[in-house]
């Protein structure tokens, strides 16, 4: 999931931004509305919506930032790239979520900050244990709200900047993107997807009580849970005690219908795992 990093000088890569972006008018904004409704700009939230599961490489592009370098300079390169990849409607090919490298219980305001003003569709945050974490991470996400907002609660906390996020986005101005920015399904009109990952013992144990939080998803995967509940580092197979977390929180998700149910896993075991329920999805090796 590594994208090597562009050989610019800063100044080049601001050019290449600019030229990327300077045609977006052709984008979403301009196309032609389809049954009096403008299309989706998120396609992760275009296939759920229509009952599809949203898969990464086929929705959606999953942007490492945990395990690859936190860089705002390459995340532009990523999305000034992303930026000619367009379907005929104008929408992005593929959604650009990113995974920041701060936890649940770190200071990661600044960071959902920086990765939404440059305009990614989505933050996937790692490490989410607890109800309060994913209240604060849905709170990072959203703008404060109007008053007389249909959803005003959680408060919004992010700052006022999303110059770059408008014209990726394909708006005609920021007022557009302030009406589109929120997370998705707490607001139904919103455009952002908000991932809170599981893996940890802790967060399984806190399952029911998460999903209380209104994120877009969570996410369930094996290898830091494998280290947590000290197993080890992961196998091809799934060690039988991790199999039993997915079900639990499995369980969670499907006793409740806000929240999408998703997990990273194996390929080999995607199928299997949609006809659990899953309807967000990373697939991990082989």
């Amino acid at each position: 999931m590594r994208h090597p990093k562009p050989k610019t000088t800063r100044c080049n890569l601001t050019f290449v931004i600019a030229l990327s972006i300077a045609g977006l008018t052709y984008g979403i904004t301009l196309t032609a509305q389809q049954g009096g409704r403008q299309p989706r700009i998120n396609k992760v939230i275009e296939a759920l919506e229509n009952g599809r599961p949203a898969i990464a490489n086929q929705e959606w592009r999953f942007i490492d930032m945990e395990h690859g370098p936190f860089s705002a300079e390459r995340l532009g390169s990523i999305l000034a790239e992303m930026h000619g990849e367009r379907d005929a409607r104008g929408q992005l090919d593929l959604a650009p979520l990113v995974r920041i490298p701060q936890e649940g219980d770190e200071d990661f305001k600044w960071a959902i900050k920086q990765v939404l003003d440059i305009g990614a569709l989505g933050v996937i945050l790692p490490h989410v244990d607890t109800k309060d974490e994913a209240m604060r991470f849905v709170r990072a996400m959203r703008y404060p709200p109007r008053r007389n907002a249909q959803q005003p609660e959680p408060r919004g906390e992010r700052g006022w900047g999303p110059g770059r996020a408008t014209r990726l986005w394909g708006l005609s101005n920021s007022t557009e993107y302030h009406n589109l920015a929120d997370v998705w399904p707490l607001n139904p009109s919103g455009e952002l997807f908000a991932v809170a990952i599981i893996e940890s013992a802790e967060a399984v144990r806190n399952i029911t009580e998460i999903l209380e939080a209104p994120l877009s998803a969570i996410m369930v995967v094996p290898g830091d849970m494998s280290l947590d509940m000290g197993l080890g580092p992961p196998g091809n197979e799934n060690y039988p005690e991790i199999d039993a977390a997915y079900q639990t929180v499995l369980t969670a998700c499907l006793a409740q219908t806000t929240v999408i149910c998703g997990c990273g896993d194996s390929r080999s075991r995607m199928q299997m795992r949609f006809d659990e329920g899953w309807r967000f999805f990373l697939p991990i090796g082989n």
